[in-house]
């Protein structure tokens, strides 16, 4: 099962030095296979973002995701980006950047419009109870949707412990990802 690590300025901070720093011991810990640059706040993302790919670059085998957008993706050299829920439209201009795609999901119509549109994988959450996303889907909800594509599917939210990635593992989920489990 892959491991999708996704930062937050919560544990990451937006120092520079600060960040590459946890960021390269969380990688080491954890050895995820993708991670994901995410800061909503942050007014240098860019250059932040910069240091983020240079980190993951680092390590032969994680592929890096930058949020939301594609173009800046693209020049940074990173492996992909993670569309938001809203960005369905870009998933096309996305794929034709080179990059693959990865796209928030909270249905199943989400998910088979996001498999149509040609996105790689797609995060579907909140599985497990987590602060202000909602009612959680549950494992038996996941199993269900999971027999209902075939886009590679991340299972995400909540997920803070081993047991909660043993009850994923006993899905058909491509992966599982995760901020808070990851620090």
């Amino acid at each position: 099962m892959k491991k999708y690590l996704i930062t937050s300025i919560e544990f990451y901070t937006d120092t520079p030095a600060i960040f590459r720093t946890i960021l390269h011991e969380q990688f080491v810990k954890h050895l995820p296979d993708l991670a994901l640059y995410r800061d909503k706040t942050n007014p240098n993302y860019e250059i932040q973002a910069a240091h983020f790919v240079e980190v993951c670059g680092q390590f032969e085998n994680i592929k890096s995701f930058i949020h939301r957008d594609p173009k800046l993706a693209k020049k940074l050299g990173a492996t992909g980006v993670h569309l938001t829920s809203t960005q369905n439209e870009e998933i096309e201009f996305a794929k034709e950047l080179g990059l693959e795609v990865i796209i928030s999901t909270h249905t199943i119509e989400e998910i088979l419009d996001a498999q149509k549109k040609g996105a790689d994988m797609v995060t579907y959450s909140p599985i497990f109870a987590s602060p202000n996303k909602g009612e959680p889907k549950g494992i038996e909800v996941l199993k269900k949707l999971l027999d209902l594509c075939k886009i590679k599917v991340f299972a995400l939210g909540g997920i803070v412990s081993q047991k909660q990635i043993d009850l994923i593992k006993e899905t058909k989920a491509y992966g599982f990802a995760s901020i808070r489990y990851f620090y």
